[in-house]
C-alpha cells in the first residue's frame, strides 16, 4: 500500500504542474483533488479498486458540478470576434432603423452595419446616436442613446 500512496502522491503532483502550465484555465485541479482522496483512502489501507473508483468519482463530481459556475464567473474560453467587440460601443444611424420595414443600418468607426432598434415598435432617425446592445446574426441591436 505505500507505493499506492507515492503513486498517487506523484499523480497530484503531476495534475498540479499541468494545471500551472494551463495558465488558470481550470482544466486538471479536479484531478489534483480526486487524487488526494485516493491518497487518503490509500493511506487507510483501502483497495486499489477503491482508490480508482474515488478519485474518478471525486474527479468527475467536481468538475461537473464547479465547471459550470467557474466558467461563468471567470469567463473561461470566451473568445471576442471583431463584432462581439462592438457591444456597448457608440454609432450613428446612417440609414433610417424601422424594424416593421426591415431597414436600418448603422456606421461604426467607418464601417455600415445592418442594425434593428431592441424595442420591436421603435423607429430610429438617421443621424441619432446609439449604443450597441448586442449582435443577432449579422445585425446590429441598438438603442437610441
Amino acid at each position: 500500500m505505500d507505493n499506492m500512496i507515492l503513486i498517487w502522491a506523484i499523480l497530484i503532483v503531476v495534475f498540479f504542474i499541468a494545471e500551472i502550465g494551463t495558465a488558470g484555465a481550470l482544466v486538471s485541479i479536479w484531478f489534483c483533488i480526486g487524487g488526494a482522496v485516493a491518497l487518503l483512502f490509500a493511506w487507510l489501507n483501502f483497495g486499489i479498486l477503491i482508490q480508482a473508483i474515488a478519485f474518478v468519482v471525486v474527479s468527475v463530481l467536481l468538475l461537473v458540478s464547479t465547471k459550470p459556475f467557474i466558467k461563468k464567473h471567470m469567463h473561461i474560453n470566451e473568445v471576442k470576434t471583431n463584432a462581439d467587440r462592438l457591444i456597448g460601443t457608440n454609432g450613428v444611424v446612417y440609414e433610417k432603423i424601422n424594424n416593421l420595414e426591415g431597414v436600418g443600418t448603422v456606421k461604426i468607426d467607418g464601417q455600415i452595419w445592418s442594425a434593428r432598434a431592441y424595442s420591436k415598435d421603435e423607429i430610429i432617425e438617421k443621424e441619432k446616436v446609439v449604443v450597441v446592445e448586442k449582435i443577432e446574426g449579422v445585425r446590429l441591436i441598438v438603442k437610441e442613446k
